[in-house]
């Protein structure tokens, strides 16, 4: 796959999620349904994308021991929330109204280890990973400067509203398109020592 392809679409399915999401929310309560299952597989969807792009993060720092344990991180918190919204698909179709699905998302939960898991504790791996690859990319100076503040707005959005996930994922989109310029270029060469620094511009 093109990097530069999976930097552009991973913001631009959270988008779609963040948008459907509103949308689904509109009549009061959100799923079961079609805006509900399209939603999460839309989300679903920019996990597995994720899981590239933290490889490709990963390639791009040198593929030093920190990179390596960092995006091992990023990874584990992405398969996690891989998890929990596939919870909430199965919940979605094997229910008939918003309380049923509830319940059946409980019980689900009730399952031991799964709330730690996939809720509680492995997403966070996630917004962690991935700032802090961001942020060794940017000590390095293989992207711009000011890409962590955007991917930070990004991961902060959520925890304020919901409704703002939209707005997150745009910000995100502005600063993968700026790292799947780099991304790409490294792509097609040699990856560079962790001392060999690749200027760019600030």
């Amino acid at each position: 796959m093109n990097p530069r392809i999976a930097f552009i679409a991973a913001p631009l399915l959270t988008l779609a999620y963040g948008v459907i999401r509103i949308l689904d929310g509109l009549d009061g309560s959100r799923g079961p349904g079609l805006a509900w299952t399209t939603g999460h597989l839309a989300f679903i969807a920019a996990m597995g994308l994720f899981v590239y792009i933290f490889r490709q993060m990963r390639r791009m720092a040198g593929g030093n021991a920190l990179s390596t344990v960092i995006a091992v991180i990023a990874t584990a918190g992405a398969l996690a929330l891989a998890t929990q919204f596939t919870i909430d698909v199965v919940a979605g179709l094997l229910s008939v109204d918003n309380l049923s699905m509830s319940l059946l998302t409980r019980e689900i939960r009730d399952t031991p280890g799964v709330t730690l898991a996939a809720y509680d504790v492995g997403p966070y791996l996630f917004y962690v990973g991935q700032f802090a690859l961001v942020v060794q990319l940017a000590v390095m100076r293989r992207i711009k400067v000011w890409t962590p503040f955007l991917v930070l707005c990004d991961l902060i959005m959520p925890n304020i509203d919901k409704d703002l996930i939209p707005l997150g994922a745009i910000l995100l989109l502005v600063s993968f398109a700026s790292i799947s310029h780099r991304a790409t270029s490294t792509a097609s060469r040699p990856v560079p020592s962790a001392t060999e620094p690749i200027p760019t511009l600030v």
